[in-house]
């Protein structure tokens, strides 16, 4: 008991970290920084401070047949993703960002049954299609004000971009995922990840308000959490989580990203309420709920199976 509450703080910790940070990171990208200077930042902070962490944990052989997967896997789920996350921020609100992220497992599904020919339920197309009606509506509904519109639709085309992105990251490490400890993981693909925005770092840099005497405490703080928590230690408590609680517990909790993230951006006025953004939500939540859970009557019958 004392494990399986440990494991639901560090889940419940996470994800409210994910949901502040993408406000956050809006806050970032409207006064301080650029996408690019934003994921060069993470980037080199994520080879500093997990090659450091590596350097106190007993070292761990990567085989010359996974480098490959984890080099594709840190350019997808590390540049890819992050520079997509700052890009759709940029010109969409944390609301419509968050909603659409949080299809994330549902495209997971989808690819791994066209890839890997995962069999799907008819539970979980139920799930797919109440999600995606979610999704819709959100886009559907969006503002229609010309200027406003083109920023949108670059919000939203980001986005979803960024979805597909990490939903082909997941999909892909799955296997590289399982077989190496999480820190050995990270520090190799945040070192391919910097290796490659190596390039970008000399003008993604300089130009950035918040290395300049115009940054304000607000704006480090912002960027502290975005650096010590979102990538640091969210990261520590999502495998502490998974190794204590049922994958359909994790899910759950998952969609708190989204709830969170609304509530806040509306609070500090980055978006504002109206009907369809509830409707949505609880449209999202639900088709990614029953994406990734099971029905009772096979969790029985999986329980029988082990005994």
């Amino acid at each position: 008991m004392k494990e399986k509450q440990q494991g639901l703080w560090a889940i419940l910790g996470a994800n409210t970290i994910f949901g502040l940070n993408i406000p956050i990171t809006k806050a970032l990208m409207e006064s301080w920084m650029t996408p690019i200077g934003y994921t060069v930042t993470r980037m080199f902070f994520g080879v500093f401070i997990f090659w450091v962490i590596a350097s106190f944990l007993k070292r761990e052989q990567v085989h010359k047949k996974d480098f490959p997967i984890i080099l594709l896997g840190g350019l997808m789920g590390f540049v890819g993703t992050q520079f997509l996350f700052s890009k759709a921020l940029q010109y969409t609100s944390p609301v419509i960002f968050s909603l659409l992220m949080a299809l994330t497992p549902v495209v997971v599904l989808v690819l791994s049954s066209l890839f890997l020919k995962e069999k799907v339920s008819l539970r979980k197309i139920i799930g797919i299609a109440i999600s995606i009606s979610g999704a819709i509506l959100i886009i559907v509904l969006s503002n229609t004000g010309n200027e406003i519109a083109g920023n949108q639709f670059l919000g939203i085309l980001f986005s979803v971009l960024c979805v597909l992105c990490y939903a082909g990251y997941l999909v892909m490490t799955r296997k590289v995922s399982m077989t190496y400890q999480p820190v050995t993981i990270a520090k190799w693909m945040f070192l391919i990840s910097a290796l490659v925005a190596i390039p970008f770092s000399f003008s993604g840099l300089e130009n950035q308000r918040i290395y300049s005497s115009e940054a304000t405490v607000l704006a480090y703080a912002f960027l502290a959490f975005a650096l010590l928590f979102s990538t640091t230690l969210a990261f520590f408590l999502m495998p502490y989580a998974l190794k204590r609680l049922e994958a359909s517990t994790v899910s759950i909790f998952m969609n708190l990203q989204p709830i969170i993230a609304s509530i806040v951006a509306m609070l500090v006025g980055q978006d504002r309420f109206t009907w369809d953004k509830p409707l949505a939500v609880i449209l999202v939540v639900v088709g990614v709920y029953l994406v990734t859970t099971q029905s009772k009557r096979k969790r029985k019958k999986m329980a029988y199976n082990k005994i």
